[in-house]
């Protein structure tokens, strides 16, 4: 399924057989801070995302398979964005920020995505063609169900809402241990527990809204919510559960509280579109 881009930023994949990469460019000036929740991480930059850090800006997100074999990816996406000549600039020209998170798929065995997937995506994205949800991109080899011992398909999906002026949207990538909730969960008693690291669900909140990097870490918190509402069982010890939150500042006096009960809405509805059949 094809929808238009995100936002004012950028969006594309690159899908290969049973893995894929999903890369996601703000335009410049773009804030950012994020959070793990997950107990299993394979993430990049991430430690620059926390609130008291220097940097509070990033040039891309980076979201793939392949586990910490596919955080190579991000390779890829930063040759690229110095070659454009975007990134914290030094004296010895810029250094692109490109965080990055993956999830476990079958490509761990075989050929997980590396730097010339990356770029592939980022080329995508730039091409302005429509952004496709689905098994797609970071989600074309994405199982959920995983802690009964089923593995149903899971995927890339997308959710928008609005607070006044100000637009959240939300893209998760869900490859989860435990179900996606569309109704009554799962007895604990019945679950078998299998599979304990073939998992992740990993998640970029968007907005227009004027916010700073402290403000943001609190708007990926939100995005957390939505993963436990939408999740069941959320945050195991076998998932690398992670959010990024982007604020591109186009939109000024958006309220903050009310951005975060929308966030934790538009994520939960992005997990649950992952799933939902098109």
């Amino acid at each position: 399924m094809s929808a238009p881009q995100l936002l004012s930023a950028w969006a594309g994949h690159w899908t290969g057989d049973g893995t894929g990469v999903t890369v996601i460019l703000p335009p410049p000036g773009t804030v950012a801070s994020g959070e793990v929740r997950g107990g299993a991480p394979a993430t990049r930059e991430f430690a620059l995302l926390e609130p008291g850090r220097l940097v509070d800006r990033v040039d891309a997100v980076v979201l793939s398979g392949g586990s910490a074999f596919g955080l190579a990816a991000g390779d890829g996406v930063m040759r690229l964005l110095r070659e454009r000549g975007q990134g914290f600039p030094t004296d010895l020209g810029p250094v692109p920020i490109v965080v990055g998170m993956s999830l476990f798929d079958g490509s761990v065995a075989t050929e997980p995505p590396g730097a010339a997937e990356g770029r592939a995506a980022a080329l995508a994205a730039l091409s302005g063609e429509p952004f496709r949800t689905g098994a797609v991109g970071a989600g074309t080899g994405a199982t959920v169900g995983k802690w009964r011992g089923v593995l149903s398909p899971g995927g890339v999906g997308r959710a928008t809402g609005r607070v006044g002026a100000a637009t959240v949207e939300a893209i998760a990538v869900v490859n989860a241990w435990g179900d996606v909730l569309t109704g009554d969960s799962v007895p604990v008693e019945s679950v078998r527990a299998p599979f304990p690291v073939q998992n992740t669900t990993i998640a970029v909140v968007l907005t227009d809204a004027r916010l700073s990097k402290a403000d943001c870490h609190l708007l990926a918190q939100s995005g957390h919510t939505g993963f436990a509402r939408a999740l069941h069982p959320a945050h195991s010890r076998y998932d690398g559960d992670a959010v990024v939150a982007l604020a591109t500042g186009e939109v000024d006096g958006a309220d903050l509280d009310l951005l975060r009960a929308v966030t934790a809405e538009v994520m939960a509805d992005a997990i649950r579109a992952a799933v939902r059949p098109s």
